[in-house]
């Protein structure tokens, strides 16, 4: 048989020695190549460039921080099929954070943060693990933890039912790339609903278990719901200027189709009131709930601890 040893053993040799050989990367990567390179990122005329650069930042910290809440669930679903399932869904969106964040950067550098000089980490990776929960620009309904599975299904069918909507519209972005990002998106988004909405019908019709633990996570997040829908500055200057889309004018649409959903579940909308802000502000203005800074640290520790380190 032929040797297909890529490495001369040594005396620590072992199965897993092979990948800490060429281009390995483990918490967050500076091998790969730029995700927009050869797209052309100038910024439309008319367009602020920082606010067009934070509200990629907006759509880009939903994905990022729901794909890591999503990512928890590795392992731990109620079976294999599930357990592929939701971590898809968290890469999908972690591909769509990837674009996002490089296109913040790309239309405003200034708001990249800075590391030390010669320091490899790309862009959209500086973005993502060296900002504060401060500087983070999410709705608050992905920053929570997931609970249990029905509460994961809920959240997902809540944020893709918006965010496909959101994206739908925002394919037709004066922005070439927040288009092009938002065309590829809506195939991704369409399946994500989906996949939830199954899986709420099937768990509030299945056992009284299963329809208690539907209920309490619809309960959990519905205070968190009416925020996707709440027009912020940037939003509303993006979309006057035809790059973004104003989130005020999906809900009619929207709640549409989650009334089917709920129809059909046999589930009644819950009579909750929103969820408030600090002095008004909240997750598009940096306020968070308080679990956010918890897991950006975990999910940040790496790369701060080594942000001149080649992964």
């Amino acid at each position: 048989m032929p040797d297909v040893r890529t490495h001369e053993p040594d005396d620590h040799d072992n199965a897993y020695s092979g990948l800490l050989v060429g281009d390995a990367r483990w918490a967050f990567g500076t091998d790969f190549e730029d995700p927009l390179a050869g797209v052309d990122t100038t910024v439309p005329d008319g367009v602020d460039p920082a606010a067009l650069a934070t509200y990629c930042l907006m759509l880009g910290d939903d994905a990022l921080v729901l794909s890591q809440r999503l990512a928890e669930w590795c392992s731990n679903a109620p079976d294999l099929e599930e357990d592929i399932a939701l971590s898809n869904i968290a890469l999908d969106l972690l591909g769509q954070a990837r674009l996002l964040l490089a296109r913040a950067a790309a239309a405003d550098g200034t708001q990249v943060p800075t590391l030390p000089a010669g320091s490899p980490v790309p862009d959209e990776d500086r973005l993502a693990f060296f900002r504060d929960d401060l500087r983070f620009r999410n709705v608050r309904l992905v920053e929570i933890p997931g609970g249990d599975f029905a509460e994961t299904i809920t959240r997902i069918l809540l944020f893709s039912t918006w965010r496909l909507a959101l994206f739908e519209e925002l394919a037709h972005s004066r922005d070439a790339v927040l288009a092009a990002v938002a065309a590829k998106a809506v195939k991704e988004l369409t399946y994500h609903r989906d996949f939830a909405g199954r899986w709420f019908l099937t768990l509030a019709r299945g056992t009284d278990e299963s329809r208690r633990r539907l209920l309490a996570g619809l309960d959990t997040l519905w205070p968190y719901w009416t925020e996707l829908f709440e027009t912020h500055g940037v939003e509303r200057e993006t979309a006057e200027a035809g790059v973004g889309v104003d989130p005020a004018g999906l809900a009619a649409d929207v709640d549409v189709v989650l009334d089917q959903v709920l129809a059909a579940s046999g589930v009644d909308r819950p009579a909750l009131p929103p969820l408030a802000g600090v002095q008004g502000r909240k997750g598009r203005d940096g306020r968070h709930t308080e679990v956010l800074s918890r897991m950006l640290a975990e999910m940040q520790v790496v790369a701060r601890a080594h942000p001149g380190g080649h992964w």
